[in-house]
């Protein structure tokens, strides 16, 4: 699913992940300032982002690095993860207390 901007990506996951911005600069190793990442969920920060700076704020929100590119308007990476096949490997259970 492709996001509308990058704003409201950062938003999404920043409110998904129920963490703060410098929360998210810290998931990224600080590659990326807390207040950049406040200034870009505001929508208030100008200028292109870099490849540089897609890759961080990727590990920041925990996402692959094409969907912060796709919802910055840069071209994808290639991505070697993309040809695994998953499927859902959870199974629910009725009453899921504690076993034993």
């Amino acid at each position: 699913m492709a996001d509308p901007d990058l704003p409201s990506l950062v938003r999404r996951r920043l409110l998904e992940l129920n963490i703060t911005a410098e929360q998210a600069s810290r998931l990224s190793h600080w590659a990326v300032a807390p207040e950049t990442i406040e200034h870009l969920a505001a929508g208030r920060r100008s200028g292109l982002v870099s490849d540089r700076l897609a890759d961080a704020l990727a590990r920041a929100l925990g996402v692959p690095e094409n969907r912060v590119r796709r919802a910055a308007g840069l071209p994808e990476v290639p991505d070697p993860r993309e040809s695994i096949e998953t499927t859902p490997q959870l199974r629910l259970i009725k009453g899921g207390g504690s076993s034993g």
